[in-house]
């Protein structure tokens, strides 16, 4: 993408007016950092010290990974909410005989010359900021899916990595997998023949109030005192707290969250992305859904499908919030669609067979240590981002699909049930995704006669630019509107 064009369009679109005069603050700020010197290769006796940023859910697990690792000290816990310090700080203290610094605001913790990185697990709508002020203090970052609340934001993330010089690994677990590894390579040697369909498929369903499902109404109150919520907002908008924000339902709000397409999904999304030979952003996205089967707060769509086209291929995801029957036997997974047969999950099926049959054997490549995290932290010692399994750019592609499929539906309007649409011409992979969910959708008692579905627009996209090239509406929202000091700028200085 050129940043200069993104600069001009910005420029003439007097919706985001506001936004440039916002990143011009944060230009300022950025020409008084110098630039992050690259530093010396490491050894593998020279300790690695960690900062944890978001250490609710998703960061125990950040927690409990590095304190696993020979040489790497957990050395910060980070996190609006200092309720939380307590449990966490005892759990590296009992592995590490000390405990961590505790601060709530990452600032604090960037400021600190000995810290090396930092590994974020926040909501959604602080990864790229968190990732873009670690770079330009000297930090390398594991950051968690989506990289990016935004598709904008994913692009200043590349930026930054290659600006200052930093490791950044995104958190798409499955591109550290050899299984994963070894399909895709089949895939891509064409001995299989041509790759038709990449599915990606997100049945998740809702397990009662404390993740998904029907989340109810929470009422407005003040904060608990332990939780600096204007930090915990930071890029977000101002607005009243309530408690299906923090800590995980902020998942459902579009402010927060991107639904569980950006969630749950982007694993998926990933690995179907991965498959297709060369991909980047799609040609075109539709997608329909909405917030089917529930009547509550949430404002992402809980049963969505998204189709783009990428060419000689398409990609189809599907996520279903209510309770759902497998696709292929798959629930939370993958299925590929080639000339030769179909690959469900990690097995290949010859056209017109039952029995599985072996991949064909060709090379693969996985870069060095076990697993994500031990993948960034050899990538830290080698100073080489080749060596990374999901390197930033990977981070920010599979998030932009989630997020130009998202903006498709929130853009559409309700159609009825019958007759079908033929939105989707002569696409008949489209169309039997239609019938399937319309089927789901009446297996769970959602009337779609009363209710119907929303049809989202069909997004044209230019990959060079990364721009919607139809639509003034979805091109505005491939950013936001910014809180200072919260703000992702439209370029780096």
């Amino acid at each position: 993408m050129s940043p200069v064009s993104r600069r001009k369009f910005l420029k003439k679109s007097a919706a985001l007016g506001a936004l440039a005069a916002a990143g011009g603050a944060a230009r300022d700020e950025q020409k008084r950092r110098p630039a992050a010197v690259q530093p010396a290769r490491r050894g593998s006796n020279d300790t690695i010290r960690v900062g944890v940023a978001g250490i609710h859910g998703q960061g125990k697990g950040h927690i409990g990974a590095y304190l696993n690792m020979k040489n790497v000290e957990v050395a910060y816990l980070i996190d609006p909410d200092a309720g939380l310090f307590a449990e966490r700080g005892k759990q590296v203290e009992d592995k590490l005989g000390r405990r961590p610094k505790c601060v709530q605001d990452v600032r604090k913790a960037l400021d600190d010359r000995n810290l090396d990185a930092i590994s974020i697990a926040t909501p959604n709508h602080w990864h790229s900021l968190m990732t873009i002020w670690a770079c330009q203090a000297g930090k390398d970052v594991y950051v968690e899916k989506p990289m990016s609340h935004n598709l904008h934001e994913g692009r200043v993330v590349v930026q930054a990595a290659r600006r200052y010089k930093r490791i950044v690994q995104h958190g798409t677990q499955n591109r550290s997998n050899q299984g994963w590894a070894k399909v895709i390579a089949a895939i891509k040697s064409g001995k299989l023949g041509k790759l038709l369909v990449a599915r990606g498929l997100c049945y998740k369903s809702g397990g009662g109030r404390s993740t998904r499902g029907d989340i109810g109404f929470a009422p407005h109150k003040p904060p608990p005192p332990e939780l600096d919520f204007n930090l915990w907002l930071g890029p977000a908008p101002d607005q009243p707290y309530h408690e299906n924000l923090v800590h995980y339902r902020w998942h459902w709000f579009w402010d927060f969250g991107n639904g569980d397409l950006g969630n749950q999904g982007v694993h998926q999304m990933d690995v179907a992305r991965w498959g297709i030979d060369g991909a980047t952003l799609p040609r075109s996205v539709i997608s329909f859904g909405g917030r089917l089967g529930y009547l509550d707060q949430a404002e992402a769509a809980s049963t969505e499908v998204a189709v783009m086209d990428f060419g000689d291929a398409q990609l189809i995801f599907e996520t279903r919030g209510l309770k759902s029957n497998s696709y292929q036997g798959v629930g939370i997974g993958n299925v590929f669609h080639l000339e030769a047969g179909t690959i469900i999950e990690h097995k290949f099926f010859p056209k017109d067979s039952k029995e599985p049959a072996p991949l064909p054997e060709v090379e693969y490549h996985l870069g060095p240590g076990s697993g994500p995290f031990g993948n960034f932290i050899a990538a830290v010692r080698s100073r080489k981002p080749s060596d990374l399994n999901a390197e930033a750019l990977e981070g920010h592609y599979s998030s932009a699909l989630c997020h130009l499929a998202n903006i498709s539906v929130r853009l559409g309007g309700k159609i009825p049930f019958q007759p079908r649409t033929r939105a989707f011409d002569d696409n008949q992979d489209a169309y039997d995704a239609l019938v399937r969910t319309e089927q789901h959708l009446a297996d769970n008692g959602v009337n779609l006669e009363q209710s119907g579905y929303t049809l989202g627009r069909r997004l044209m996209v230019d990959a060079g630019t990364e721009r919607i090239v139809n639509d003034g509406e979805g091109n505005a929202m491939l950013t936001r509107y910014y809180r200072e000091p919260f703000v992702v700028p439209d370029e780096l200085a």
